[in-house]
């Protein structure tokens, strides 16, 4: 299952990150649940309700309801949840006073926080004129915090993710999708993985070393003039501070 932040479930879970008032937010999470149609929204939904509930017990309860989806989804976005999902567990164990289920949870959450074993493939979006064979590196500057030089380079297993970073890249050539492969070890985006959502379900990763281009793709869902405009404003309006 395929993170689409088009989703309609998506759409109210981040309706409800957005209220202030708690009651209000948790209305809206448990119509996600009520309306989720497939075990991702319904996983998803009950993340959150989750994240809604005073009483400790209830939250447990929705934190292994969201549990048993993800496992049961098995798949890599959902997966790199684990930990977040396990961690809070054992807190809630452990406001509940009970030690010795909220170790074990505590160790399942470092078992479980290892790298990513995503396979791909994998894409980075541009506006470079690239070819097969070339290396693209770390050290450009970054396309959403003016002045700031990366000290990673950054790919996604979503092609759609490629295209929007593509369409908010810098430079005026035609936006390109390209097939990568790392060459060194990777890890999961920390600007995305454990943000608004759990774990990294926009499968966004970044490496020290190199990716090689080893295709193109030339098809696939582009960003309206609309929706462009809409994320550049959004990152103007981001406050938060890039993890380099």
């Amino acid at each position: 299952m395929e993170f689409n932040p088009n989703n309609p479930i998506v759409k109210l879970c981040l309706r409800g990150m957005a209220q202030a008032e708690p009651g209000e937010a948790g209305k809206l999470f448990l119509q996600a649940w009520t309306e989720a149609t497939n075990d991702f929204e319904k996983f998803l939904a009950a993340y959150f309700v989750a994240q809604s509930q005073e009483n400790v017990s209830d939250k447990l309860k929705w934190l292994e309801t969201a549990l048993e989806l993800a496992l049961k989804i098995n798949d890599d976005s959902v997966q790199s949840a684990l930990p977040a999902l396990y961690s809070n567990m054992a807190k809630c164990y452990m406001d509940s006073n009970e030690p010795e289920h909220a170790k074990k949870n505590d160790d399942l959450a470092k078992i479980v926080s290892k790298k990513p074993t995503d396979k791909g493939p994998f894409y980075h979006g541009t506006k470079a004129d690239l070819q097969v064979g070339d290396l693209l590196t770390a050290g450009g500057n970054s396309n959403y915090q003016s002045g700031l030089k990366m000290n990673h380079i950054y790919f996604t297993a979503l092609v759609n993710g490629a295209g929007l970073a593509a369409s908010l890249a810098q430079g005026n050539g035609r936006e390109r999708i390209y097939i990568v492969e790392p060459t060194g070890d990777f890890e999961n985006d920390p600007n995305v993985t454990d943000k608004k959502f759990p774990g990294n379900l926009t499968r966004s990763y970044r490496s020290e070393s190199p990716l090689k281009i080893t295709g193109e793709i030339t098809d696939w869902l582009k960003q309206t003039s609309e929706d462009i405009h809409k994320w550049k404003d959004k990152l103007a309006n981001n406050k938060g501070e890039i993890i380099n």
